[in-house]
């Protein structure tokens, strides 16, 4: 199975390279966003790709964007990517990319839980709250929260941590009117997924979403959407509370790695073949759930 840890495309203007994704200008308008199969756990890229990822993630994308154009606008042009690179370097782009409106990011993630678990499950042990937001006593791990809530992160460099933030100081950074519309539409976004992916015997705990401005001011949903990298998604059939279900993401490199005396920072350790295998699996088995689709790598 062809893996892409990196691209190498000379024919447009190289804008960056992200923990996943690698970006070019196309023009001054729009961008080349390439989802490579590099993978992060904790915030730290691991040095081996998990083959086929990168497609599955673009595709999960796609799929949302389309089903929840409806809330908010969103990134996508409709230009083919395979038409704004050079012949040779099609093979890099095909079913792994998207040419996107260039946006100017808003630098807070928009983070919405519905369900108590990660560093939320360990805030509210400590203090009854996540993120400040008081809930009530007597929750167990996994638990569905009563409502969805929304709890902002600042967001960091690259190998950095992202800092979750009160959404007091997300006024405080973006004013209080741009706060409250991305609030409200982060939620919206996460009721309507959340309701579909029931449907398909998916439970989907939290996610995080961002956003950028147009040129006009307009709030546009973009990067990614409701993966398997950016969410938590859970199978309801083996759902219960008071324990951490497995997921439909890379699950099994954290699990491997929480094993490791290791600090969490770059360079990361090596990922051994069997722990490759099994998140890679759990990608394709995830989109083939959320959207019937068998997708091939």
């Amino acid at each position: 199975m062809n893996s892409l840890y990196q691209t190498s495309i000379h024919s447009l203007p190289l804008l960056g390279h992200g923990k996943v994704r690698d970006n070019y200008a196309v023009g001054d308008d729009k961008i080349l966003i390439v989802t490579t199969d590099r993978l992060s756990a904790f915030d730290v890229v691991m040095n081996e790709p998990i083959p086929g990822k990168g497609k599955v993630l673009n595709h999960m994308s796609d799929f949302w964007f389309e089903k929840l154009g409806h809330i908010v606008p969103n990134h996508l042009t409709g230009v083919a990517p395979e038409s704004v690179v050079a012949p040779e370097e099609v093979e890099q782009v095909k079913g792994r990319a998207v040419v996107a409106k260039r946006l100017k990011p808003i630098m807070v993630e928009a983070v919405v839980r519905g369900y108590i678990i990660g560093s939320g499950w360990k805030d509210y042990q400590d203090t009854g709250s996540i993120c400040g937001i008081k809930l009530p006593a007597g929750l167990q791990q996994a638990e569905k929260l009563p409502e969805p809530i929304f709890t902002p992160a600042a967001k960091a460099e690259l190998g950095e941590h992202d800092e979750n933030i009160s959404f007091a100081e997300m006024e405080e950074r973006i004013g209080a009117e741009l706060a409250a519309k991305m609030r409200d539409v982060a939620i919206a976004l996460y009721k309507a997924a959340a309701e579909y992916a029931a449907t398909r015997g998916i439970i989907i705990a939290d996610t995080k979403f961002e956003f950028g401005l147009d040129d006009n001011g307009v709030m546009h949903l973009m990067d990614e959407v409701l993966t398997a990298d950016s969410s938590r998604f859970w199978p309801a059939d083996s759902y219960q509370p008071g324990i951490s279900p497995p997921s439909f993401d890379k699950q099994f490199v954290r699990d491997y790695l929480e094993t490791l005396t290791w600090g969490k920072t770059a360079p990361a350790p090596a990922l051994p073949a069997d722990v490759i295998e099994k998140t890679q699996s759990k990608y394709f088995e995830a989109i083939e759930r959320l959207t019937g689709e068998k997708l091939k790598a």
